[in-house]
């Protein structure tokens, strides 16, 4: 049976010929549609007549978003730019559009790739030049934040309603990476209230995450962008801050937020991303149609994540809550298995050993065993808010601190060293 294609390529004066061409019986596709913009073929593929669609680089409108509401139509995409112009080919890709062909290919080459692409068959060669081999180079070795040699790592640090200490654990471990050598960037992805550039002593009006976005979009986001975008507080650390009111959350698309975590691996060795509580996904309960997702920027950072981190206050109240979290996350995301981390931990709250209590109970009603517990340390996180610093800054020796610089050595992959003494140093902007 012949893959059904929907067209998006007006504007080329090739595309009545190529789609004439496609249309012969040996190709194995037929043309169903000729859309003229982003909007008639988002149309086409939500009346589930067609198995794919392929549309050129030009195609006003064309970003992320679309691209991603086309493969939730299940409707494969194939990619077409002009010979040589492996600037829309970089863009295509970034905007997942995993098959890009020159225009001027066989007609039987693009037939195969639209198949392929229907069949979930991964794409084996390129016949326009791999664009991220022409990435330029980010930063030379002297200079801050050199690019990891492979992929970077992303850990998200996720937790239940309530105050666990995400912004606390995500600052602090992205901190102590940095201190331990590895290039790190903390980004604020909680679309509910965001507070990292102000833990930080930052300014929250930069474009930052919502930015990147942006330019994630359109398919112009790049390593060195995302550079640029983001506060260099140290040589070794840069923030990504989160957005400067709540009820910008559409800002930050599900696909934008995976195309900025997919750079951020190129930037940086270790990525931390401070995420939102929230998980729910029934916007399609209240919609008729495709709806935004306040969620949707979360459970993509979830499920692009290496590791989750699922932080649990240790006093009662918050571990049942941390129940019902996990229980909501199984429901929704049920391949992430989260890492426990117990902050908080002190004596009062639980009878016994604070401990051991928490273990067992988190182990008896969720299957899973904390890894982690961080102490309780009120007065130096509070000495940390006040003066817009980090724990490495103002209390180097406070036992959270150490706490935090285990966890950040085992996620980094990094010896952990002997406490050391002070250090201040100062912030600038990233140029």
């Amino acid at each position: 049976m012949a893959v059904q294609v929907f067209t998006a390529v007006t504007g080329a004066g090739w595309e009545s010929e190529l789609v004439g061409a496609l249309d012969r019986d040996a190709h194995g596709v037929t043309v169903v549609r000729r859309c003229v913009d982003v909007a008639e073929l988002l149309a086409a593929a939500a009346t589930g007549t067609g198995q794919a669609a392929l549309l050129s680089a030009e195609l006003r409108r064309l970003d992320g978003e679309a691209v991603a509401r086309l493969h939730a139509a299940g409707v494969a995409v194939v990619g077409l730019v002009e010979p040589g112009d492996e600037v829309a080919a970089q863009r295509l890709r970034q905007l997942g559009v995993s098959q890009v062909l020159p225009a001027d290919a066989d007609a039987e080459v693009i037939a195969a790739a639209l198949r392929d692409a229907v069949a979930g068959v991964p794409d084996a060669g390129r016949d326009v030049a791999d664009p991220r081999a022409a990435l330029p180079v980010l930063v030379e070795p002297e200079e801050p934040l050199a690019r990891p040699e492979g992929r970077g790592r992303v850990v998200a640090v996720w937790g239940p309603t309530g105050a666990p200490g995400r912004t606390t654990v995500a600052v602090g471990l992205a901190d102590e990476a940095a201190r331990l050598g590895a290039g790190t960037l903390l980004v604020d992805a909680d679309v509910y209230g965001g507070v990292v550039a102000q833990v930080l002593g930052l300014l929250d009006e930069s474009p930052g995450l919502a930015g990147a976005a942006r330019l994630a979009g359109s398919g112009t986001l790049d390593a060195a962008g995302l550079a640029r975008l983001a506060w260099a507080v140290r040589p070794e650390l840069r923030v990504l801050t989160g957005l400067a009111r709540a009820d910008r959350w559409p800002e930050l698309r599900p696909s934008a937020v995976a195309t900025v975590l997919e750079e951020a691996r190129r930037l940086a060795h270790l990525t931390v991303v401070d995420c939102a509580f929230g998980v729910e996904d029934d916007e399609e309960l209240s919609f008729d149609t495709a709806a935004p997702r306040r969620n949707g920027a979360t459970l993509a950072v979830l499920e692009e994540a290496d590791t989750v981190l699922c932080v649990t206050g240790a006093d009662p109240v918050a571990l049942q809550r941390c129940v019902r979290g996990l229980d909501q996350l199984r429901e929704v995301l049920p391949d992430v298995e989260p890492v426990l981390v117990v902050n908080q931990l002190r004596r009062g709250p639980v009878p016994g050993d604070p401990r051991e209590e928490v273990a067992e109970a988190l182990e008896r009603f969720t299957g899973h065993r904390p890894r982690f517990f961080l102490p309780a340390d009120r007065r130096a996180t509070d000495a940390a808010l006040a003066a817009g610093r980090t724990l490495a800054e103002v209390a180097p020796g406070a036992p959270l601190r150490e706490a935090l610089r285990g966890l950040a050595a085992e996620l980094a992959g990094l010896r952990a060293p002997a406490p050391g003494r002070r250090r201040l140093v100062g912030r600038r902007r990233a140029g």
